[in-house]
């Protein structure tokens, strides 16, 4: 009776092991805790077809439904003549403030598209493109935005200014009540559709494509350079790639946030410091520093008349190892963060 009982508790201990090892591989309580992003891929539903699929979703989503409800929007915003203007993408034609949300407008609904793959078709939480953990380390993205923020708009911004300063102009001429107005109204739109903007592509370039690229090959370097390629791709009609050629093709979309930031959200084993790199990249464009004639029009503080796209491309030199020395030495990770496996 007493060997009964003996083995009854090591098989009801074996037991237990094998469950929680089940449910770490699908992410279920702490056990999921040292798996990587991209490993999350395997949660939930994740048969190759299911990718294709959800890109289908995410794009019609993001470029059909938005196109069928955004020009409604712009209907009300300006009556025909701000429909004619959406039809032909003359943001400018709305206003500042307005001309921003118009171009800002198809992002949440690829944001939804996102969500909506994510979760019926795969079958898992929206944040496993984030992160395998429980919780999303906001630390951890504050980390990111700060080790961007303060390189790039230093050097990349800022040093704009001693080399070309006779292309820079204040845009408000100490007008206060325009100032006032852009401050209070114009701040927290950018702040929101901002950050729908960045998280979206982040989610989407380097959580969705890794992750379904991670099915078919899980080499690293096939993970790093598809999104970078595909990230490059789909940013060529902006006007600073034309103004920009290759070095802007190169540099500002292939290198960064391409390979870069990818490269990073591979080794940290989630996305968390490329959402607030790349969030201080766009703000600080949307609030700070504008270039005449870019993809996006804001009532920034200051306008550039002409973009420089050869020293935008080598300030990247600089910039990159000093957002790195300072993602990874100045700031020290807690456990939630730590590199995944």
């Amino acid at each position: 009776m007493i060997f009964q009982d003996k083995v009854s508790t090591q098989y009801s201990k074996e037991t237990k092991m094998r469950i929680k090892t089940i449910q770490g591989h699908q992410g279920i309580g702490t056990e999921g805790k040292d798996a990587t992003y991209v490993e999350a891929a395997r949660w939930g539903k994740y048969r190759w077809w299911r990718y294709p699929l959800g890109l289908v979703v995410i794009l019609f989503v993001g470029l059909v439904v938005s196109g069928i409800v955004a020009p409604r929007i712009a209907f009300l915003l300006g009556g025909q003549e701000g429909l004619a203007a959406f039809s032909r993408l003359d943001y400018a034609a709305f206003g500042p403030v307005w001309g921003f949300v118009a171009g800002m407008a198809s992002f949440p609904f690829f944001l939804a598209g996102i969500l909506i793959t994510v979760t019926l078709i795969h079958q898992r939480h929206p944040r496993t493109l984030i992160t395998a953990r429980e919780k999303i380390s906001w630390r951890r993205v504050g980390h990111g935005f700060v080790a961007w923020f303060v390189p790039f708009w230093l050097i990349a911004g800022l040093g704009q200014y001693f080399f070309y300063p006779d292309t820079f102009s204040f845009n408000f001429n100490f007008d206060f009540a325009t100032f006032a107005f852009a401050l209070a109204l114009f701040v927290p739109i950018s702040l929101i559709f901002t950050a729908i903007q960045t998280t979206t592509e982040e989610l989407f370039f380097r959580g969705y494509i890794v992750q379904g690229a991670s099915i078919v090959w899980s080499n690293r370097v096939f993970l790093a350079l598809l999104p970078a390629v595909i990230f490059a791709l789909a940013h060529l009609l902006n006007p600073e790639a034309s103004a920009g050629g290759w070095l802007t093709v190169f540099f500002n979309y292939f290198l960064v946030p391409g390979l870069v930031w990818t490269v990073v959200s591979l080794i940290d084993g989630t996305t968390e410091l490329a959402i607030g790199a790349h969030f201080a990249n766009n703000i600080g464009g949307n609030l700070l520093m504008g270039v005449a004639g870019n993809a996006v029009n804001a009532p920034t503080l200051f306008t550039v008349s002409k973009f420089h796209a050869t020293y935008t491309a080598l300030s990247m030199l600089v910039v990159v190892p000093v957002f790195l020395a300072i993602a990874y030495k100045v700031f020290k990770r807690d456990e939630a963060s730590e590199p995944g496996s």
